[in-house]
């Protein structure tokens, strides 16, 4: 037996998808208890259940395009990795790019290719760790540091919720913006997506929707595709 099928025959082993099943599964439970307990803070607080169930579609709607790059990513790490390791790990981070680098630098670290003939058990187990230790500090960090941000955050406001609704307002520019000036570096293809995303999200806000308000909830899926075909046309025209 090959190097290569011997990592594919270990990497996609039954027992490997019982275990990593596991924590999917562990994941999805989660989802379901926090949307039974975001539908009875609804009920306690006195909100309108139209305006949750406004907020579930918006999310859905615009989760669909990320969630498309996600899954062909876990198509691509299937072959290096298993399927069953690129199901869990792209099913609770969801970073597809990150973890696909994650796989690479320990590769790198065995000295060889991801991948590659000279990828052996070991390599795959070096990967494996790397995925691991990559995504452990963010949730390490979220369950210990969230309810100290949520104290710091009403101390900061305040109590004042217009002031809360500003803070918020800025920390979510500032995010995407380290986000998007993270493709900007890239070359100008990602400049062109970040450009033509953020146009097109402000004409349709501005104009459209304001015709049609039905299209709000689908306008950040649909400045994201704009982007996209800016993007593709300028490498389709330019190399």
């Amino acid at each position: 037996m090959s190097v290569i099928e011997q990592v594919q025959q270990v990497s996609n082993s039954p027992i490997l998808w019982l275990l990593c099943g596991i924590t999917v599964v562990l994941s999805a439970v989660q989802a379901v208890l926090y949307m039974r307990q975001c539908g009875k803070i609804t009920k306690e607080a006195g909100i309108d259940p139209h305006i949750p169930k406004e907020a579930f579609r918006v999310g859905f709607i615009s989760a669909i395009g990320p969630a498309l790059g996600v899954f062909i990513v876990m198509v691509g790490l299937m072959a290096s990795i298993g399927g069953p390791m690129a199901w869990l790990r792209l099913s609770i981070i969801g970073a597809a790019a990150t973890e696909l680098s994650a796989a690479n630098m320990g590769a790198e670290a065995c000295g060889v290719a991801l991948g590659s003939e000279q990828y052996t058990l070991v390599c795959l187990a070096v990967s494996w760790f790397a995925m691991a230790l990559n995504g452990a500090g963010w949730l390490l960090f979220t369950g210990v540091a969230t309810p100290s941000l949520e104290t710091l955050r009403n101390k900061v406001s305040g109590g004042d919720m217009k002031w809360l609704v500003v803070l918020s307002g800025a920390c979510s520019l500032g995010i995407f913006g380290y986000l998007n000036s993270g493709e900007i570096l890239k070359g100008v293809g990602n400049t062109i997506a970040v450009l033509a995303g953020a146009i097109s999200m402000v004409i349709l806000v501005k104009t459209v929707c304001k015709k049609i308000p039905r299209l709000m909830e689908y306008s950040l899926g649909i400045a994201m595709i704009i982007g996209m075909i800016f993007s593709l046309g300028y490498d389709q025209l330019f190399h």
